[in-house]
C-alpha cells in the first residue's frame, strides 16, 4: 500500500447493487467517483461478480473487461485507487455463483446461491481443490490482470470477498497451494501489483483452513472485516472489536500489515417499511453512525492499521428491494455512506478526513507476544473471548495516558 493511512469505500452503485455489471452505466460511475474524490476518499474496492465476468469456464466476457477498464480509467481521472476483487462470490448474505461451479445435487446451504437469475440451494464445488475450477480461476486472473496491467489506478487485487462463506479448503495445505497459485498468476500477469485476501471475523472464530499465517506467506498485506452485531461474544456496539480483530490478524500473520477492509453500520431511514423492529440487525441514526466511524477510525489509526474501507458506498434504490439480497437481508439496504439519491451522510466526510494521515507503527500487546500463533486455532473462540477484555482494558489505559 503506502506510508499514509488509506481511507476508502466498498463500491456498488445505488441503482444497481450486485447487478451492476449487467447494466453498466459509465456516467453513473463517473458521478459516484467524483463525489468520493470530493469527500477525500482514496481507494475504491470493487467486486467482479463471477457469473458476469466468466459465464463459462473457458470464457471471459469481453464487454465486462471493457467496462472494468472504463471503471479503472474513471478512478484514475478522479485520483482514486481501484482494488478489484476476484471470484465474487459471497456478497451480502448470498453466494453469487456461475452454474458451472455448482454441483447438480440440491442440499441445505448456510447461504442461498444466486445463479442464472434465481435462488438455488445447489452445493458449490470446492474452488480450492477442484482443478477444473482452479484452471478457470487462473484464466480469469490472466485476462483481468492483463487488461489492467500497468494501469495507474490499479495497485492491488483481492483474491476473494470472505470466500470461506462459499466453501472451505479440505485442509490447510490445499488452501496454501491455492493461495500460492493465484498470487503467482496475478504477479505474472500484472507485475508490481499487490495482492490480499478479504478475510473476515469468522476466519478467526474457527479453523477454515485458510489462516492469516498462510495469507501473510503469499500476500502483500492482510485484510480483515468486522461487524460486532454479527458476533455472539462481543457487545453489539463495541467499537473496540475492530482494532482487536486487526491486531489478532497481524499477530497471526507474523506482523504483516493489515487493512481493515470492511466496517460500517446500517442507518435507520426516516420512513422505514417494514418497521425497524422487524429487522434483527440494529439500525442507527446518521449521527450515531458518524460517531461510530469517528471512534473506529481513531482506534484503527492509533493501533497501526494501514487503512480502513467503509461498508459501503450507497444505500440501494427501493426498486431493488424485491431482489436478492435486499428482499431477505433488509438491513443491507441501508449501509450506505450516501443515500440512494446521491446525498451524502455525515460519516462519509469523517471517513475521508482520515485519508493521508501518517501511518503509525503497530505494537503488539506484550501479553500476546507470549502466545503461540500455531496453537491459536486449538480454541479460537475461547481465545477471542479471553483476550478481548484484556485488550480493551489495556488499549483504553494506553490511549488515556497519551491524552
Amino acid at each position: 500500500m503506502q506510508d499514509k493511512f488509506v481511507t476508502g469505500v466498498n463500491y456498488w452503485p445505488a441503482h444497481k447493487a450486485m447487478y451492476w455489471w449487467k447494466a453498466f452505466d459509465a456516467a453513473e460511475v463517473d458521478r459516484d467517483f467524483a463525489l468520493l474524490n470530493a469527500c477525500g476518499i482514496q481507494t475504491i474496492r470493487i467486486f467482479l461478480t463471477w457469473e458476469d465476468f466468466q459465464p463459462e469456464p473457458e470464457q471471459i466476457d469481453r464487454s465486462r473487461l471493457d467496462n472494468l477498464l472504463i471503471t479503472a480509467d474513471l478512478a484514475y481521472a478522479h485520483h482514486l485507487n481501484l482494488m478489484p476483487t476476484f471470484f465474487c462470490g459471497h456478497m451480502s448474505g448470498v453466494n453469487w455463483i456461475p452454474p458451472w461451479v455448482l454441483k447438480p445435487e440440491q442440499q441445505p446451504q448456510r447461504f442461498p446461491v444466486y445463479s442464472q437469475g434465481r435462488i438455488s440451494h445447489q452445493a458449490i464445488r470446492n474452488l480450492y481443490q477442484d482443478m477444473y475450477i482452479r484452471q478457470a480461476q487462473l484464466l480469469q486472473i490472466q485476462k483481468v490482470c492483463s487488461s489492467l496491467r500497468g494501469h495507474p489506478a490499479v495497485t492491488a487485487y483481492d483474491l476473494g470477498n470472505e470466500p470461506s462463506n462459499c466453501c472451505i479448503p479440505p485442509d490447510r495445505q490445499t488452501g496454501q497451494q491455492w493461495l500460492s497459485e493465484m498470487v503467482k498468476a496475478i504477479q505474472n500477469a500484472h507485475p508490481g501489483s499487490k495482492v490480499t485476501l478479504g478475510m473476515h471475523a469468522e476466519d478467526l472464530e474457527e479453523d477454515r483452513h485458510l489462516w492469516p499465517q498462510d495469507s501473510a506467506r503469499y500476500c502483500d498485506f492482510l485484510s480483515m472485516h468486522g461487524y460486532a452485531f454479527y458476533l455472539s461474544w462481543v457487545d453489539n456496539e463495541d467499537v473496540y472489536l475492530l482494532p482487536f480483530l486487526g491486531t489478532i490478524t497481524t499477530w497471526l500473520g507474523g506482523g504483516a500489515p493489515v487493512l481493515f477492509q470492511e466496517f460500517g453500520w446500517p442507518t435507520k431511514p426516516i420512513d422505514l417499511d417494514p418497521p425497524a423492529s422487524a429487522i434483527s440487525t440494529p439500525l442507527w441514526s446518521e449521527e450515531q453512525i458518524e460517531e461510530y466511524y469517528r471512534q473506529a477510525l481513531f482506534l484503527l489509526h492509533s493501533t497501526g492499521m494501514i487503512g480502513a474501507l467503509g461498508w459501503c458506498f450507497a444505500d440501494y434504490h427501493p426498486e431493488l428491494y424485491d431482489k436478492p439480497p435486499l428482499d431477505d437481508k433488509q438491513h443491507e439496504r441501508y449501509f450506505g455512506l450516501t443515500h440512494w439519491d446521491g446525498s451524502v451522510k455525515p460519516a462519509l466526510a469523517t471517513l475521508g478526513a482520515w485519508g493521508g494521515q501518517p501511518r503509525l507503527s503497530l505494537e503488539l500487546p506484550s501479553w500476546l507476544l507470549h502466545e503461540d500463533p500455531e496453537r491459536y486455532y486449538d480454541d479460537p473462540i475461547g481465545n477471542l473471548q479471553k483476550w478481548f477484555k484484556v485488550y480493551k482494558d489495556e488499549l483504553t489505559n494506553l490511549l488515556q495516558s497519551r491524552g
